[in-house]
């Protein structure tokens, strides 16, 4: 295994595979160690379809990152999305006795592992396990029960489920790659660890973690996550749409894409753009009216997509701190302007941040669950450390 003051995240997308290594440094800080990508082959529509192809990609992802940090990547922490994720609210309850008495940390542990004893069909398996709240006796909006005195405690957690095929496959693609997985998080919570800040978690905030084939939504209230859901909408179909509309190769569709909401259609400066073509047909020159009345009707069905998912969640206007856009996807030039005359709330874009030494590369939103992923291990090697130390240190692990 590699040292224990390393720890590595590894975003398998459906474009693009990242190896990130980083480091304790001398003050307990995570260091950027080493950073390798990989064209992503393999995938279609958020599965994979060739195991062969992304275990190659793992490994030139991984190899690339190991040459730079000088320490092998043989454990990590994986991201998982797409459609087959999918998320549910689940209550536990423990009965604390007829006189009632002080809740001990033992219950906390019992009814949180009672919310998440669900019925499962055979093909799906739980994934994460969010608390929300606690209530004793009723009163709700308990974050921290232990001492408290009551008869009955309860908690609201929101589970979050995919296809065990699904996750099997991709368990099995990294361990063929030789990589140990500790833990499978879902993307779009690994970049909302990246991307927000707690107080914007407290007041209110929904991630759209916008990837190749999909695009994940997480929503934080309170502190918490509240909802999540998958939309099948990613940048491979704003891709894939230019390509067929300006009939050129995919290469040079996903470079014209980004060109969108830099100009003014009104402007008559606006620039004309030499387009390749598909096969022995010369290059073509089209302007940017075009590109846009290619690109914005896909922008404008991801956002009535994520419009309908925040109304069936009663998020629709109940929002505080607003949208944050991220992911390789959320570039778009366009889009966040878009997003706000649609969605009417502030919206922003996600940069990743909270690890030393990231430079440009990995400030950029395509890297923002790869940041993620190793910002949560992190996280959780300091919870399994504390509660190794004991009560106290359990306490502040688990609840700050």
């Amino acid at each position: 295994m590699a040292k224990p003051s390393y720890i590595v995240g590894l975003d398998l997308g459906s474009t693009k595979t990242c190896a990130l290594i980083c480091q304790l440094n001398e003050e307990g800080k995570l260091e950027v160690a080493g950073v390798g990508t990989a064209e992503s082959k393999g995938w279609r529509r958020g599965l994979i379809v060739s195991l062969d192809s992304v275990v190659l990609s793992i490994k030139k992802a991984v190899e690339a990152a190991e040459d730079v940090a000088g320490v092998p990547a043989d454990s990590a922490y994986v991201g998982i999305g797409g459609p087959q994720i999918k998320g549910v609210d689940s209550r536990g309850a423990v009965a604390l006795g007829p006189k009632g008495r002080e809740v001990q940390r033992e219950d906390v542990q019992k009814v949180f592992q009672a919310a998440q004893a669900i019925s499962l069909p055979p093909d799906r398996k739980l994934i994460y396990a969010e608390r929300q709240e606690y209530l004793v006796d009723s009163q709700n909006g308990i974050r921290n029960p232990v001492g408290m005195t009551g008869k009955r405690l309860e908690a609201n957690v929101h589970l979050i489920t995919g296809s065990l095929a699904a996750h099997e496959n991709i368990v099995t693609a990294a361990n063929r790659a030789g990589i140990v997985v500790l833990e499978t998080v879902f993307e779009g919570m690994a970049s909302a660890e990246a991307c927000v800040t707690p107080d914007e978690k407290e007041l209110g905030v929904a991630v759209v973690d916008i990837g190749g084939g999909s695009s994940e939504l997480v929503i934080y209230a309170e502190g918490s996550v509240r909802r999540t859901a998958s939309i099948p909408v990613g940048g491979e179909h704003f891709t894939n749409d230019i390509a067929v509309g300006l009939r050129t190769p995919i290469p040079e569709a996903e470079k014209m894409k980004f060109a969108w909401g830099e100009c003014d259609p009104a402007d008559p400066s606006v620039p004309v753009f030499e387009v390749a073509s598909v096969g022995e047909r010369p290059a073509r020159i089209v302007n940017y009216t075009m590109l846009k009345e290619i690109i914005e009707p896909r922008a404008a069905e991801l956002l009535e997509l994520l419009q309908a998912e925040l109304g069936r969640f009663g998020y629709e206007n109940q929002i505080p701190a607003g949208i944050v856009l991220t992911g390789g996807g959320a570039k778009l030039g366009g889009l966040a302007a878009l997003a706000e005359r649609t969605l009417h709330q502030p919206v922003r874009l996600g940069r990743p941040h909270g690890l030393e030494a990231m430079g440009d590369q990995l400030s950029d939103p395509a890297f923002a669950t790869a940041v993620g992923l190793v910002l949560r291990g992190n996280r959780l090697r300091r919870l399994h450390e504390s509660q190794d130390g004991g009560w106290k240190g359990w306490l502040k692990g688990f609840f700050g």
